[in-house]
Parts: structure tokens; C-alpha cells; sequence
């Protein structure tokens, strides 16, 4: 997707011990104030793992919560239950389909129709060693490619809280001034599970680094991957078209080839015709008419991207500058795990957000001060 010159796969490729933080659910994170931390060594966070840093986080598991209060507000039985257990467990169930045989059969259809490029048949799709079981809780995953927005354990959790807030604020804009009534369910279920298979995609590795994000059917992966899954668990088609234009939305004829081919390729990749399935026009070349505008309000919601990628691009360095200063770390450290767990766990503590406004409305001292009041160098 395009806004502006910018591109939104380029963004997302460029891309335990004590709590150290509190927040209140629908509070902000106290930023900048050395008691809002339980201090932690640079020796102990060497040995932490992504889930253990997610749930020593204030904002990571407060964002939980709301997550969880605000699906557990769905009114249809159907759609809350689906969307929790997801939840639950964000395995990618759509590889119960697609076994050595069936993943190279889809793998030359989408690469003839273009919707696969440059990817190799052993690259494409992530690694899943079982298709029942995530490879992560949602709950560590990352917001998106390392070098971009929430990339910290639980940056997903955090990432997905602030889209919700956003949409029920769209969804009670329209109500109150156009006495347009959406449908609330919908609006939550589609962005709740709008980056569901972040956890699959982005799996973390060894140096601390997230895994590397491909391109399918024209956008990161993660995206039809999660339709894709949305689908497979049986989820309305409504919740899933709607998830489906987190990425674009269906106003206008090129911006509506987005959402028609990440629809199509999902249900490829579960063995399904989208335009039989009822989930596109009957001729496939556009969404079921007329559109909901839920779509539009899913896509609006996910715009949390657009503040938080060049606040990721301007505080890494800066994480980086502070490394090298007060921990003692070299230029060579600074591209493998020595920084990667420090920067992790930072990150997860404050989020990227936090600190950035830190940075921005106090100075770089401010910024120091708090980084070393989250972890000592000892």
C-alpha cells in the first residue's frame, strides 16, 4: 500500500524477572520517571527470553487486558469465541492443508499469477514445526519487521491495543454524528485479528533479531497469512473481508485490488474459490457488494504505522548511541544479540512511543537517564 511515496511492505520488511513498568488499562505508561522501573542488570536481560521481557512489561500486559476486555465485549458467541481462541493460540492451522505436495502446487499457481515473486519454494511460507501449536504467544510476538514499528516482545500486543482504541473511536464518531451504525462486533473481531499471524511470521531468533518478512500477494506476508487463517477457523465472512482491508481499503478501483487479491490468495492457500465462497463479487474482480464500511474503518484503525515506523527509525539509533556510551558495548556488538537483548527489553519496558516522546519533549539526558533506569550496565 502507498501513502504519500511511502510504501507499507518497505516499512514492514525495513523493518521472567521483575516488572520493570505499570500501566493502568486506559492510562499511559508513566514515561521518564526512574520509579516507574524495577532496575534490571545487562547480565540478566543477556538471559531473557521474548516471552519472559513481554510479561515483565507494564504496557505489553496492560495492552492484554484491553485486548481481552474489549473482545470479551463481542456480543455474537460465534465471532467472540473464534477471535479469543485465536487469541489463545495463533497457530497456523491453514499448513494442516498444505503438506509438500500441496504447498508446491499452490506455490506455481500464485508465482503464475504474480501474487508470488521472487521467493523460493523453500522460502515461501514460514517455518511451522506444528501446524496446532503457535511457534510464540501472541502476546511476545513483535509489531513488525526489526527495523520497524513495535519491534520489541509484545509490540503486536501493544500495536493491536492502540487500533482497537482508534476503531471504537471511529466506530462511536460515526454513530454519534451520521447515526451510522456499524457493526461493533465486526469492527473488533477484524482488527483484533488484523496481524494474528505476526507471532508465525515474525519468530524470533537467536541473535534477538526477529525473523525476516517475505512478500506475498503484493504485502508482507503476515497479512494474507492472518486472512488466510480468519477464513480456515470459519470466522463470518464479514469479519474477514473486513480484516482483509487493514492494508487498503475498497473505495477506489486500484485501491480495491488489494483487498481482492489478498482474498484470493488466502483462499488459495485453504483450498477454496473466494468468488464461490461468497467472499468476493461473483466475477472476482472486486469485494461483495454493496461494501461494508466496517472495511473502511478497519483499514482507518490501522494507522498506528504511520507515527510508529519513523519513531522506531529515530530512536533505534539513539538505543544505539546510549549502548555504546553506558554499556560499554562495540560498533561490533551493536548488530548482534549484545545489543539486539537490550534494545529488546528497553524497548518492551517504555515501547518505542513512550521513549520517543520522552526524547522529544525532554532531551536525550532524559532519554539516558530512563534507559539506565530500566537496565544497570553492572
Amino acid at each position: 500500500m502507498k501513502k504519500q511515496g511511502i510504501d507499507r511492505r518497505d516499512f514492514i520488511k525495513a523493518g521472567a524477572l521483575l516488572g520493570a513498568g505499570f500501566m493502568a488499562v486506559g492510562a499511559l505508561p508513566s514515561i521518564g520517571r526512574a520509579s516507574s522501573y524495577t532496575p534490571v542488570k545487562y547480565s540478566d536481560v543477556m538471559d531473557m527470553g521474548p516471552e519472559d521481557m513481554a510479561k515483565a512489561s507494564g504496557p505489553v500486559t496492560a495492552s492484554m487486558r484491553y485486548i481481552e476486555k474489549t473482545v470479551a465485549s463481542i456480543r455474537n458467541p460465534v465471532i467472540r469465541s473464534g477471535v479469543q481462541s485465536i487469541l489463545d493460540n495463533p497457530a497456523p492451522t491453514i499448513m494442516e492443508g498444505l503438506g509438500t505436495k500441496e504447498k508446491k502446487e499452490v506455490y506455481e499457481e500464485l508465482s503464475a499469477s504474480g501474487m508470488v515473486k521472487d521467493v523460493a519454494l523453500e522460502d515461501f511460507l514460514p517455518q511451522a514445526k506444528d501446524a496446532a501449536k503457535s511457534p510464540q504467544p501472541f502476546l511476545s510476538a513483535p509489531g513488525s519487521g526489526y527495523g520497524s514499528h513495535h519491534a520489541y516482545p509484545g509490540g503486536v500486543v501493544t500495536h493491536t491495543a492502540l487500533n482497537l482504541r482508534a476503531s471504537l473511536a471511529l466506530y462511536e464518531g460515526y454513530r454519534d454524528i451520521y447515526d451510522y451504525l456499524l457493526d461493533r462486533d465486526v469492527v473488533i473481531a477484524s482488527q483484533a485479528l488484523h496481524d494474528l499471524h505476526k507471532p508465525w511470521v515474525f519468530q524470533w531468533q537467536d541473535n534477538g533479531e526477529s525473523r525476516t518478512e517475505l512478500s506475498l500477494a503484493g504485502t508482507g506476508e503476515h497479512h494474507t497469512l492472518s486472512v488466510a487463517e480468519s477464513f480456515y477457523r470459519g470466522l463470518p465472512a464479514s469479519v474477514c473481508i473486513a480484516q482483509a482491508c487493514a492494508h487498503n481499503h475498497p473505495g477506489f478501483e486500484n485501491d480495491e485490488k488489494g483487498p481482492v487479491n489478498w482474498i484470493s490468495t488466502a483462499a488459495k492457500l485453504i483450498g477454496k474459490d473466494a468468488a464461490a465462497e461468497g467472499w468476493l463479487a461473483p466475477d472476482g474482480s472486486t469485494l461483495p457488494q454493496p461494501r461494508g464500511m466496517e472495511n473502511f474503518v478497519c483499514h482507518l484503525g490501522d494507522h498506528d504505522w504511520i507515527l510508529t515506523v519513523p519513531a522506531a527509525h529515530w530512536m533505534i539509533p539513539q538505543m544505539k548511541e546510549i549502548a555504546v556510551q553506558k554499556y560499554g558495548l562495540t560498533e561490533a556488538d551493536l548488530d548482534g544479540k549484545k545489543f539486539n537483548q537490550l534494545r529488546n527489553y528497553v524497548f518492551s519496558q517504555a515501547t518505542i512511543m513512550g521513549l520517543y516522546h520522552l526524547y522529544a519533549s525532554q532531551g536525550k539526558d532524559a532519554l539516558t537517564d530512563t534507559v539506565l533506569s530500566i537496565v544497570t550496565p553492572a
